[in-house]
């Protein structure tokens, strides 16, 4: 499997900046599954028959963060590589296994960033 046969969940409440990262994905040929927030998002996860080979998850979600909702995705799926992004990417510590990419970021900052977690 190559990286762009890959199948990312991007979870972001704002819609432009979610409509944004999905277009950017697609463009570098990735499947992409979006959710507005963390109930759509887990609702997704919890779809044994939907593959997602990554979440990527704004950190400031309303209600349940993205560092929550990264603990449920584990628990569902425990080897999903999970990435953060997040405009205080400088000060969040992520769990092992987990990646955070600062926003703003650019496109190329992006594909590099998934590209290294799926391998």
């Amino acid at each position: 499997m190559s990286p762009t046969d890959s199948t990312i969940l991007v979870v972001e409440d704002d819609a432009i900046v979610r409509m944004l990262i999905v277009d950017v994905l697609e463009e570098l040929e990735f499947t992409v599954v979006e959710a507005a927030g963390s109930d759509e998002a887990l609702a997704r996860l919890q779809d044994g028959a939907l593959r997602i080979d990554l979440l990527m998850t704004d950190v400031g979600l309303p209600g349940m963060d993205g560092k929550e909702l990264a603990a449920q995705a584990r628990a569902l799926r425990p080897d999903l590589p999970i990435l953060f992004a997040s405009g205080y990417a400088e000060n969040i510590e992520v769990p092992v296994g987990m990646a955070v990419i600062g926003k703003p970021f650019s496109i190329d900052q992006l594909r590099d960033k998934v590209r290294t977690i799926l391998g």
